[in-house]
Formats: structure tokens, sequence, C-alpha cells
């Protein structure tokens, strides 16, 4: 039988085991070593690569610990409010009642405001009605009363056109109270000087006239005066209120009178005016008070 080449004879083993250690032991050996050198280095970058996500991890963890916190706290906060909110939709919704229960109370009372009223205006406006026929009715009545008194007025007129002075002239319109005056002097047919005498030592000038007043007697409207009138003293004795009191005055157009009319005999007052032609000549001269005796009417 032929031995294999590649197989060593018993001598070369022999000789091999009886040398030393064989190479592939030493081969094998290294190969183990540099397995577990593998093995050690690939567990430490493991180890470091896991430590790494272990760090890494840990660190989220925090982040998403205190997100998870703010988180908490803003969900507090927002259910805080959600309670807050909810009160005051409650008290809202209690409030909004409330407004419309007030709101229908004052329509009803605005509604029966507006009912009253339209029945005030209602009986105002018949009221108004009642008076103006009423005033209609007054001033038909007024209307007639009125020309009754003017239908007075004018038979008054005609009476005082026709009035007689002290000298038998007749006097044109009398007034008898300052209205009257004012009256006459807006017809402008005489000059008009208004006077109130007062008893006095000294007598007053009353437009181109004096008087002097002698004695009065007022509870029979009587009084006395003197007119001081051409250099001469005219006595007016015992002469009633209303009465025209006539005098003549040198250069009188047509020989018309001058007239005293006294409204009021007071106790030693006159009140009345003095009447002149609105054609009178030169001013009259007054006389002095020591003239001569007064002439009788």
């Amino acid at each position: 039988m032929s031995i294999s080449p590649n197989v060593p004879s018993p001598e070369e083993s022999y000789h091999y085991e009886g040398g030393g250690t064989p190479r592939w032991i030493t081969i094998l050996f290294a190969v183990v070593i540099a397995g577990v050198g593998a093995m050690a280095y690939a567990g430490y970058s493991a180890q470091t690569h896991l430590q790494q996500e272990v760090t890494k991890a840990q660190d989220q963890n925090k982040i998403l610990t205190a997100q998870l916190d703010q988180a908490n706290a803003r969900l507090a906060e927002l259910k805080g409010q959600m309670d807050v909110t909810s009160q005051k939709i409650g008290m809202t919704q209690a409030e909004l009642a409330d407004a419309r229960s007030r709101a229908e109370a004052i329509r009803k009372q605005q509604t029966a405001s507006d009912q009253k009223l339209s029945e005030k205006i209602a009986l105002a406006q018949k009221e108004s009605e009642a008076q103006i026929g009423a005033v209609a009715t007054d001033v038909t009545g007024a209307k007639k009363d009125i020309e009754a008194t003017r239908t007075d007025l004018e038979a008054t007129k005609s009476k005082l056109d026709r009035a007689t002075g002290d000298m038998g002239v007749m006097s044109g319109l009398i007034a008898h109270n300052h209205d009257d005056l004012e009256e006459l002097k807006r017809r402008g047919d005489r000059n008009y000087y208004e006077f109130t005498l007062q008893k006095a030592k000294t007598p007053q000038r009353v437009g181109p006239v004096q008087m002097s007043l002698n004695k009065t007697d007022s509870k029979k409207s009587r009084y006395t005066m003197t007119v001081l009138v051409d250099d001469k003293a005219i006595e007016k004795k015992d002469k009633t209120a209303g009465e025209p009191v006539q005098f003549y005055v040198k250069g009188s157009a047509r020989a018309t009178p001058y007239e005293i009319v006294v409204f009021d005999v007071g106790k030693n007052q006159l009140t009345g005016y003095l009447s002149t032609p609105k054609d009178a000549g030169s001013t009259p001269t007054a006389a002095a008070p020591a003239a001569a005796p007064p002439a009788k009417p």
C-alpha cells in the first residue's frame, strides 16, 4: 500500500510531537486572542455607544419631564381659568336673565304709562275742544261787548264834544286820566301840558302860563286856583274835577280859549292838564304874583 505524500510518516509525526508546540496551536491561539480582542473592542464600542444613547435618553427624558411639568402646570392653569370662566358664564347668564326680567318689567311699565298718557291726551283733547267751544262763545260775547263798548264810547265822545266850559264855550274832547291825555296828544288837535299843582306861595309854571293853587276840597272834588297870564290874575273859584275851566289869552287865534281840566283833587294838590290852541300867536306873558286883583270868571 502506498502512503500519501501529504501525510507524515510515523517518524515525522514522532519528530513533531517530540520536538515542541505545533504552529497551528500558536496560530489558533493568536486567532483566539485576536477574536477575543475584537470581541472586547466591539463590546467596548457597543458599551460606549450604549452609554451615549443612555445619556442622550436621560437628557431627553429630563427635557420631556420638564415639558411634561410645564404642560401639567399649563393644564392646571387652563383648568383654573376654565373653572373661573364657567363661574363667570354662570353669573353672566344669571345677570342676563335678571336683565331680561327687568327689561320686561320696564316694558310693561312703559306700555302702561303710554296707555295712561294716551288716555290723558284724549281727555285733554276733549277738554280743549270743550274749552275752545267755550272760548268761541266767549269771543262772540266779547265781540258783542266790544261793539257795545264802542257804541258807549262813541256816545261818550259825542257828549264830550258837546261839553261846555265854565265860560259857556263848547269844549273839544276832554281827557279824564293820563291815558286819555296821551290819546289826545296823539291826535294833535291842540297843545297839551300835563301838571301836578301843589299848594305853595310861589306860582308854578305850566306851559305858557303860571298857576297857583288856593284851596281844595277832596271830598267834593272841588278846588279854587288862580291863573297868571297877560299881566293879570284870573281866579277860578269852586271848580269841579273834569270840568273844562276856560280863559282867554291875547293873541289867541279866533279867540279860542285856553282850557284847564283837573283829573284828581287831593289834599293841597291838583292833577290835570292845560290845553292851548295849535295856532296860538305869541307866547302870553305870565303875570307876577303881585298882579292886579283877580278878574271874575
